[in-house]
């Protein structure tokens, strides 16, 4: 390893990242170096971590790397491994376009959920194709003390718990995941998004993200919100042949989401590169081992 290692630190709609480039997967990120380079006190600080790979010499991403070059190894803040991140993936596509791997238009970029297109538009905003939601056959049920609600299970790549409520604060202050029922729907823990009406194809969310806590936005969850919100709505793209968009205002700003009639969702929110930099080797080594 070397004395120092480049990193960036960026975000969509409040939800930040530490971007860690490194192409041909050569530094080490166990799962504690991770959680403490997102340390909001001790180290950089952020929601997650971004690992920028070539899918090529990721072995999780190189049978992917006919469609996309470069992998996202996203990690959650506190090490763990996640599938997915919306809001990631704009970040993601934005440090290449800066760095010079993209241009404006189209690209491919692997994930754990599978190869997503990114589109980098003019106006600085950044449209994910996510893929079309799972919607699990089944009864949920989450809970913050003695509240507690149905909610809609929604997979976009990663779990979703989608409960709707008259009034934000029930969510209460999400610093440890709401309970949920029953156990067997959610093996590997659920993003949980609780969702409250603000007009005519217009809602608001708070989430608990699994292995992150409460934070300021979340991309995949805005897609299972707006899905969720269709179908309490009676609408269903796939059944209509008529695309349906929802506003989703998160604590850190607003998405449009689009679902298509071929299913496909389609996210378009702002990403943005806020700073760059070099991480001590040895204080990371420190830190890992501590």
């Amino acid at each position: 390893m070397s004395t120092r290692i480049a990193f960036l630190k960026g975000h969509g709609t409040e939800n930040d990242f530490v971007i860690v480039p490194d192409p041909e997967n050569a530094i080490d990120l166990p799962p504690a170096a991770v959680a403490a380079l997102c340390d909001r006190r001790a180290g950089i600080g952020g929601d997650g971590l971004l690992h920028v790979v070539r899918s090529a010499a990721h072995p999780e991403a190189e049978g992917m790397a006919a469609e996309a070059e470069w992998f996202m190894d996203y990690r959650n803040g506190d090490g763990s491994i996640a599938e997915m991140c919306g809001n990631g993936v704009r970040v993601f596509a934005r440090y290449l376009q800066r760095a010079g791997h993209a241009t404006e238009g189209d690209l491919a970029v692997a994930t754990r959920g599978g190869v997503k297109t990114v589109h980098l538009a003019k106006n600085g905003d950044v449209t994910v194709g996510m893929g079309r939601a799972v919607l699990p056959e089944g009864d949920v049920t989450v809970s913050v003390g003695e509240r507690s609600w149905p909610a809609r299970n929604v997979n976009m790549g990663n779990p979703h718990a989608v409960a709707f409520v008259d009034d934000l604060a029930h969510a209460g202050d999400l610093l440890s995941p709401p309970p949920f029922s029953p156990a067997a729907a959610y093996p590997d823990g659920v993003n949980v998004e609780f969702v409250a009406d603000r007009g005519p194809g217009h809602v608001a969310l708070r989430v608990h993200e699994r292995g992150s806590g409460e934070t300021r936005s979340c991309g995949t969850g805005a897609c299972a919100v707006a899905v969720a919100t269709a179908r309490r709505d009676g609408a269903d793209p796939t059944a209509t042949g008529t695309p349906v968009t929802y506003t989703v205002d998160v604590p850190g700003g607003t998405l449009v989401i689009t679902e298509r009639p071929d299913g496909e969702i389609e996210m378009t929110g702002p990403a943005v590169i806020v700073a760059e930099g070099e991480i001590d080797a040895d204080w990371l080594e420190a830190a890992t081992s501590a």
